[in-house]
């Protein structure tokens, strides 16, 4: 990989040839593949892979993440959301297809309920080597504490969103939980401080990501975030989270794994 292309850790595809659930009465406009692409390149954004995570109006459809992951090519894996009644052998087959992990979604629903979460995650990761991801706002951690600081392989969505309960995200941190530096309009707290502090407990648990297409965020990834995180953090650390950490967690990186 290009030293100078940067790894997406989250972005959604919207095809609306496969199953689309209404969401709390919303419902994506489309956005295929190209238009990520599209995207990424009015951004002068040099995306050289990244993770399409499944969105809650995706609830438990396979179809349209499979058909993402074959058109973007290698470098690209999917965050996917799972019932519980899954079988072992569509895990693997999903594992095979490129798909790395499986997502909680604790703010909006859409995935498979909390209470699978600890039994899930130590599944997954026995079977195949994946983490959980929870989008899952900060004020809410006190309560998981206990579950997540036992399981295997953890990151969190959007820097947690909201200063509320960020002193128990960066215990996670410490404990090695993973976090995506995404979703800056939807936090409510300084994103800069935030990064620096989470940055100060373990660089490597930032993870680069731009969102798109943000959807229900206040607006969308603009070049100016990739500025703020740019100016925020040392020099020596940015590497990492704007690409290395990314895929050293998602396991795309042999060399970075050992």
């Amino acid at each position: 990989m290009d030293n100078r292309t940067v790894f997406d850790a989250h972005f959604h595809i919207v095809d609306p040839q496969h199953p689309l659930v209404r969401n709390q009465g919303y419902l994506p406009e489309p956005f295929t593949c190209r238009e990520y692409r599209d995207a990424c390149t009015a951004l002068g954004l040099p995306v050289g892979g990244g993770a399409v995570v499944s969105g809650s109006f995706q609830a438990f459809d396979q179809g349209y993440l499979l058909a993402a992951l074959a058109e973007l090519g290698p470098g690209f894996v999917g965050v996917t959301q799972l019932p519980a009644s899954v079988s072992d052998a569509r895990i693997f087959e999903l594992h095979a297809a490129g798909v790395r992990a499986v997502r909680f979604n604790l703010k909006r629903g859409g995935s498979e309920d909390a209470r699978h979460l600890a039994s899930m995650a130590q599944r997954v990761h026995e079977l195949v080597d994946w983490h959980v991801e929870l989008y899952v706002d900060s004020s809410r951690l006190a309560e998981l504490l206990p579950t997540l600081l036992q399981l295997p392989r953890v990151s969190i969505d959007h820097l947690g969103l909201s200063r509320s309960g960020f002193t128990d995200l960066l215990r996670l941190v410490e404990a090695g939980v993973a976090v995506k530096a995404t979703g800056f309009s939807r936090t409510d707290m300084d994103v800069a401080e935030a990064l620096r502090a989470i940055c100060a407990v373990n660089p490597q648990a930032l993870m680069f990501g731009t969102d798109l297409p943000c959807t229900r965020a206040p607006r969308p990834f603009a070049a100016s975030d990739l500025q703020l995180l740019q100016d925020a953090l040392p020099a020596n650390v940015l590497a990492g989270v704007l690409r290395d950490n990314a895929r050293r967690f998602y396991r795309l990186d042999a060399a970075l794994t050992e």
